[in-house]
């Protein structure tokens, strides 16, 4: 039986990472599923800084890995708009990819950090709710942990440079 292709995304925040998976599943016609959105559904309001963050993200995540290896096992491809920002989070994505032998596409976006802020600035326009935690002061405390992908972790990595 084929495997589905696994798409995920490294970029700092603002990018524009939600952006690009939304156009690639569209394009591929594969599930998307959005960190984002499944924190805000089953733990809303619970998020206001990094360390919650990395406290429910963890919590979400064997439950978000199970469902991702169902889908792709049978078949179907997966855009996740999770994060894939430092070493130990693409590990995440190497369990997935390599528990059952799945293709994938870790997509780099290469942007600027004066461009992050102004896409951030306007995120909190279009999307109030997300002005608590989305400000210059949170990109400064997440980018200090960023590190883009390297040869040596063996992902197939395209980048896109904004």
């Amino acid at each position: 039986m084929k495997i589905g292709t696994l798409t995920f995304f490294c970029g700092k925040m603002g990018a524009g990472k939600s952006t690009e998976a939304k156009k690639i599943a569209r394009d591929t016609n594969a599930v998307l599923l959005s960190e984002d959105e499944w924190l805000a559904s089953i733990y809303p309001d619970k998020i206001t800084s990094l360390k919650d963050y990395l406290k429910y993200s963890g919590l979400l995540k064997p439950q978000i890995k199970q469902l991702v290896e169902s889908i792709l096992a049978t078949g179907t491809h997966v855009v996740m708009d999770f994060p894939a920002n430092t070493q130990s989070q693409r590990a995440w994505f190497r369990t997935i990819i390599s528990e059952i032998n799945a293709p994938h596409q870790l997509v780099f976006i290469d942007a600027p950090d004066d461009r992050c802020l102004k896409q951030i600035q306007r995120r909190c326009i279009e999307q109030p709710e997300r002005a608590a935690t989305d400000t210059a002061e949170m990109f400064a405390q997440v980018t200090q942990y960023f590190s883009a992908p390297t040869a040596d972790e063996g992902f197939n990595v395209t980048t896109i440079n904004k």
